[in-house]
């Protein structure tokens, strides 16, 4: 159950502090292992996150120390206190995920395929521009705008509007 209830929301902090897909998938799965070996106790849904987020949060550093990673940790804790103001009270960020997964669904089909390029493939503003049959200028242009569209949609929808 606490897996099931917290596992995305401990994979996307990872994620939003800088780590790869693979290595945010890892270290979900070490959060958890070390959080299964001590006993637990989950006193609310907020301590719960909250302490799910310190366990990932000192095995990404301890990750990076290993390998020699250089990461401020003046960064780390920016990305967490940012994560903590818009991932809810009980830090899974439920509310903003889908308001966000609704103003990406406004999105033309062309602008979602450009910012999935981007951002789930990594992919340059040149293969994008190839795939969609623009410039890279043109597709430099249209994710501007797709993000500026997204930000007021998801900015709307949790102020109200």
């Amino acid at each position: 159950m606490l897996i099931r209830e917290y596992q995305t929301s401990v994979w996307r902090y990872l994620r939003a502090l800088g780590c790869e897909q693979s290595l945010a998938d890892d270290l979900t799965q070490e959060t958890f292992i070390a959080v299964l070996r001590r006993p637990f106790v989950q006193i609310s849904p907020a301590a719960t996150s909250s302490y799910l987020r310190r366990v990932a949060y000192h095995l990404l550093v301890s990750y990076r120390r290993k390998h020699r990673k250089v990461t401020t940790t003046h960064e780390l804790d920016a990305l967490d206190e940012q994560w903590m103001r818009w991932s809810g009270e009980d830090g899974r960020g439920t509310e903003v995920f889908d308001a966000l997964e609704d103003c990406f669904s406004r999105l033309t089909e062309r602008a979602q395929l450009s910012l999935r390029m981007r951002f789930s493939e990594d992919a340059s503003r040149e293969r994008i521009a190839s795939k969609l049959g623009i410039t890279e200028h043109g597709a430099k242009n249209l994710m501007q705008r797709a993000k500026t569209q997204l930000r007021q949609c998801l900015d709307g929808k949790l102020q109200g509007g």
